[in-house]
């Protein structure tokens, strides 16, 4: 009898292993927020394309293959987080993951936004505190060569408190979000989430799962750090399922 669970690709951290990347965490809030039946299949990134390239197209930009890639009960197999939310939606629609909110591109814009001026701090501190040993030469490999330098380098010139400062307008964007629907509840709609808030949630623990003092950089530069608070209380349900 085949399997009714969906299997999703999530990345190995060293020992305990749990969920920490972005994108597959926000994969991971939708699974828990719709309360589906799901396993984890945990890779080190060398393990990712012989993995999946048998079982999907390569993205046409970016990296060829890449982690989330849910594969579903029915055979499908999907890569890419907003692909996947997409196909999550059309077969479990219920409860709603609003993945038309006027808040969903808005969110797509400056998350994106603060992660790439924060990446002088993540890069460097990822292999440190998160990746086995299986991943770290791959880590320092490819990322060095996505940002033209050695990532100590990359660190030296423009990380520390000169990243924390490029990324302070797009936090503070975020935070103005929130503010547009405070008073009904801690999500962008207020008292109901959407898709748009997973990618937020799933940004910042990301960096809580970085560092306590990359979490800490972000809220003190996202000005009314009692929303952003707030809303990962709120989120707490759905971020507990984070090692299976």
């Amino acid at each position: 009898m085949a399997s009714k669970q969906i299997t999703l690709f999530d990345l190995r951290s060293k020992a305990p292993n749990h969920a920490w990347s972005l994108n597959p965490w926000k994969t991971r809030l939708l699974l828990n927020y719709k309360g589906l039946d799901y396993k984890t299949e945990w890779l080190n990134y060398p393990e990712i394309k012989p993995r999946l390239e048998a079982h999907v197209s390569p993205n046409a930009e970016g990296y060829a293959y890449s982690i989330p890639t849910v594969a579903f009960p029915d055979g499908t197999w999907v890569m890419d987080s907003r692909a996947i939310a997409a196909a999550i939606e059309e077969r479990h629609p219920s409860p709603p993951a609003h993945l038309s909110s006027p808040y969903q591109a808005r969110i797509e814009a400056l998350v994106p936004a603060a992660m790439k001026a924060l990446l002088p701090v993540l890069y460097p501190q990822i292999p440190r505190s998160l990746l086995e040993p299986a991943s770290i030469e791959y880590w320092y490999r490819v990322r060095s060569e996505k940002v033209g330098m050695p990532i100590d380098e990359f660190e030296a010139k423009y990380g520390g408190d000169a990243a924390y400062a490029a990324a302070t307008k797009p936090l503070r964007d975020i935070t103005s979000l929130y503010a547009e629907k405070a008073s009904d509840g801690p999500f962008l709609q207020g008292k109901e989430p959407c898709y748009a808030d997973f990618a937020w949630i799933a940004f910042l623990e990301f960096t809580r799962r970085v560092g306590e003092d990359v979490y800490e950089g972000v809220l003190d530069r996202a000005g009314d750090r009692t929303v952003h608070e707030k809303l990962m209380k709120a989120a707490a349900p759905w971020l507990e399922r984070n090692d299976h």
